[in-house]
């Protein structure tokens, strides 16, 4: 598949997200605690954005690109979701202080900007020569999306142990770690030697998890579009927003307790449709799945995925409130 994009359009792009990053570095330059109205208004604008640029899509490189394009954003903004779910564990397992999540945020949007570039690179270029990428990246897909599941089943995927974590371990056999938060500092001087802070092993366990959700994200949007472009501009999209998004949805975030078993549906269908697409690209007679159809199929994972999240939390809350009465009769 050719790319939308001209050289001048790569440009562009980069440079408006580069221009966007340092907006957020200068916008948490100051670590301050993060009010609802600020947070609404930034997740307003990263979402504006985005849909905004899908119409320039459409209008300009036609209905199919278009549909590609909001497709693409889906996926990745559902992952991103679960990427934020993941964060707030780390955050609230480091004890990390409420004026410095911004920009342990930050910090890990950057790194994961980075490391999905590199992803995606490399994943267009193996595309382009060896068709049984198709075939891998549905491979990859398919077990992480059966992964995600058993970890639902079992509980795992609300669960980090900082002490566990191999980074964490890594990290301590060549520096001492300090007690305490220096503000916004990677080490201290500790009894007369350099030691890292906790803010340093907080932002490092964060890139590691961009890594994992790298290697998740990049084929699953691939599976959306073969241009290297649009998977590019979706995955920023929907990174960009991820620091306000964080404050909007902290609270909210505990009530998805679904979303666990809607992201490995979601996985395994399009792990599933790259397999098709490979066998479709061998024998012309295996059918391919239309992006419309993936729009439809992702669209209603979603929605049962939340439906059944906030019937199973007001049960909850309504059996917490049966047992408060009966306690105090």
């Amino acid at each position: 598949m050719s790319s939308i994009a001209s050289p001048t359009l790569w440009f562009l792009t980069i440079g408006v997200v580069l221009a966007l990053l340092v907006v957020d570095f200068i916008a948490t330059r100051r670590p301050h605690e993060v009010s609802m109205k600020e947070a609404v208004a930034w997740s307003a604008f990263y979402v504006a954005l985005p849909l905004l640029f899908g119409l320039y899509v459409w209008n300009a490189h036609g209905g199919d690109r278009g549909l590609e394009y909001y497709t693409g954003y889906l996926v990745e903004k559902t992952l991103s979701v679960d990427n934020l779910f993941v964060f707030m564990l780390l955050l609230a397992a480091f004890a990390v202080p409420e004026v410095l999540k911004q920009r342990v945020l930050l910090y890990g949007i950057v790194g994961a900007l980075v490391l999905r570039g590199i992803f995606i690179a490399l994943g267009a270029a193996a595309l382009s020569r060896f068709d049984w990428v198709f075939l891998v990246f549905g491979l990859v897909l398919l077990l992480t999306g059966v992964k995600l599941l058993r970890d639902a089943m079992s509980g795992k995927d609300h669960e980090v142990d900082v002490a566990d974590m191999r980074v964490v371990k890594v990290m301590k056999r060549f520096m001492p770690v300090s007690d305490d938060y220096d503000g916004a500092k990677f080490t201290v001087v500790k009894n007369g030697a350099r030691a890292l802070t906790p803010f340093a092993l907080v932002t490092v366990a964060v890139f590691a998890t961009d890594v994992v959700f790298a290697v998740d994200s990049v084929p699953a949007v691939y599976g959306i579009t073969g241009d290297p472009y649009l998977v590019f501009v979706t995955n920023a999209f929907a990174l960009l927003g991820l620091r306000a998004l964080y404050f909007v949805l902290e609270g909210a975030l505990g009530a998805l307790e679904h979303l666990s078993y809607g992201l490995a549906a979601i996985l395994g269908f399009i792990g599933f449709k790259l397999v098709l697409h490979w066998a479709h690209l061998v024998w012309t007679s295996v059918p391919d799945v239309p992006t419309l159809m993936s729009l439809f199929v992702i669209l209603g994972i979603l929605a049962i995925t939340i439906t059944t999240s906030l019937v199973a939390n007001k049960q909850k809350l309504q059996a917490v409130s049966e047992e408060e009465l009966a306690s105090r009769r």
